[in-house]
């Protein structure tokens, strides 16, 4: 987790104006990975507890522009946020119970990012999710693929 110092920094970095509430979400939003604004609110709450749920809102907005957080929306889910930017991963989520996972995206020649057709697009990023059961949702008799 960052430091308060840390987190100073990467707001400065990001030409945000450091401010209790900017600290607070990015703390938040560390402490609790693929985390909903309501649950970002409610950790914010714990630490200032007359920060407004608009306030929340628009740091969060503010952070997603400027690429400290990023935001991910599964299909059926709220939007949720994470820390974890600037390295294309992808996302496994559970079916049964909503869970989100990191996986790390290809490293070195990135196949999801060539040989398509790209429609005069300049891609540079993508978003892959995996679907499935986790561990806790999966019944133990069920067959695992191998790997």
């Amino acid at each position: 987790m960052p430091t308060s110092r840390e987190a100073a920094q990467q707001l400065r970095a990001a030409g945000l104006r450091v401010t209790r509430q900017r600290v607070a979400v990015l703390d938040a939003a560390e402490a609790h990975p693929h985390a909903d604004a309501e649950t970002i609110f409610e950790t914010v709450r714990i630490a200032l507890p007359d920060v407004s749920r608009q306030t929340v809102y628009d740091v969060l907005h503010a952070m997603t522009s400027r690429g400290l957080l990023r935001r991910i929306e599964p299909s059926g889910s709220h939007a949720r946020y994470e820390s974890r930017v600037g390295d294309n991963h992808h996302h496994l989520v559970c079916r049964s119970c909503g869970v989100i996972a990191d996986v790390n995206g290809a490293t070195g020649e990135t196949p999801c990012l060539a040989g398509y057709d790209d429609a005069g697009f300049a891609v540079d990023e993508t978003e892959v999710v995996f679907w499935g059961l986790c561990p806790g949702c999966s019944p133990s008799e069920a067959p695992r693929p191998q790997t």
